[in-house]
């Protein structure tokens, strides 16, 4: 039995799955799927867009957060950020790891105040939110500081187009052997360039269909 297959957080996490899986959102389903793809890769309008989107849960999966949960737990991490809380269900998939773990620090960051505010109700009613630093604003700021000495593990999972400059914000503290997971990651292709080349010490793999696995080699 695990943290994360025991009261409270398993009933927790099958309420939440299913209020994502019923919600919808009137501005997404009315933007066209060309200009939903330009918003999403834009680094100068992310914040309108995601801000209007702020009643949309954007999940992970509930496979994606049971593989963030072994991978945490395989690596035994303790030091663990997160670029995107939305309502905080891959949060609480990464805290069940750091409490199974012995414990840690999730630093997580999220610049829409409502959803900060729901994520943090949602880590209390797991039993997680002492492991948990939440960050509310633009992760461009928030993750500029403050951050672990060494990190084991990164989330990203915000706004797709800012992913090279946050990793280039966590890249010197990753240790080797750190894992960086970044979902939907083929919607910025100047990120995959930067993982997949050996020159920048990762070896990176698509894994999952939408995921991009890479760990820090050096």
């Amino acid at each position: 039995m695990t943290t994360l297959t025991t009261g409270p957080l398993a009933p927790l996490l099958a309420r939440l799955f299913e209020e994502a899986a019923s919600a919808s959102s009137p501005v997404l389903s009315s933007v066209s799927g060309e200009e939903r793809r330009r918003l999403l890769t834009s680094k100068t309008e992310y914040l309108d867009l995601y801000t209007s989107l702020k009643d949309l849960w954007l999940p992970v999966s509930r496979e994606a957060g049971n593989l963030l949960y072994m991978l945490a737990r395989s690596r035994r991490a303790q030091d663990i950020v997160e670029f995107g809380t939305s309502f905080g269900i891959s949060t609480l998939h990464l805290a069940a790891a750091l409490r199974d773990n012995g414990g840690g620090r999730l630093i997580t960051t999220e610049f829409e105040p409502s959803k900060v505010a729901r994520a943090r109700r949602h880590l209390t009613e797991g039993g997680l939110i002492d492991l948990v630093e939440m960050r509310e604003g633009d992760a461009l700021r928030t993750l500029a500081a403050d951050l672990p000495e060494t990190i084991d593990l990164v989330l990203l999972d915000g706004a797709k187009a800012l992913y090279p400059e946050i990793l280039a914000l966590l890249e010197p503290r990753l240790r080797p052997g750190a894992l960086v997971i970044a979902d939907n990651a083929d919607d910025c292709p100047e990120y995959l360039e930067h993982v997949r080349s050996p020159a920048n010490g990762y070896i990176s793999t698509p894994f999952a269909g939408d995921i991009e696995l890479s760990m820090r080699a050096s």
